[in-house]
């Protein structure tokens, strides 16, 4: 099992690289070239909902994105540190928040990220948001 993981300042600019990196680690796990665009966005998605939290609660401390391969599943997790206790619950799903401008914001970052991905964990705890994603690999990824 490999990892790469990134940690980045909660600034808009470094989504993009978020994305960049998932998409070429994606592609070096074996993850269909079909697929790639799903994963790109998804990430961007999430990395995006994180930074905004991050801003949104005056948290400096970086948003974490780890990439991990597995034999047949790729693997997304992308943290953020704002405590669900501050969120109201829209930390859990979409749908969840309290009708408050920001919540549909996050609402609406969960839903995009819903529809892109099959398989998609979003969970929160007292340390913060976790958005687990992932997708199926070829056996023989390229080299």
């Amino acid at each position: 099992m490999a990892t790469v993981e990134l940690r980045f300042s909660a600034l808009p600019e470094h989504v993009r690289t978020a994305r960049l990196v998932a998409a070429a680690v994606a592609r070096r796990a074996g993850v269909d070239d079909a697929v790639l665009d799903e994963v790109r966005l998804a990430v961007g998605e999430a990395c995006s909902r994180a930074v905004g939290l991050h801003v949104g609660h005056g948290l400096d401390t970086p948003v974490r994105v780890a990439l991990t391969e597995d034999e047949k599943v790729f693997r997304i997790e992308v943290g953020d540190d704002v405590p669900q206790a501050a969120l109201g619950g829209a930390h859990a799903s979409p749908g969840s928040g309290d009708g408050a401008e920001g919540d549909d914001e996050v609402d609406m970052g969960l839903a995009v990220i819903s529809g892109l991905v099959d398989d998609v964990e979003v969970t929160a705890d007292e340390r913060g948001g976790l958005i687990r994603m992932s997708w199926p690999t070829d056996p023989e990824p390229l080299d």
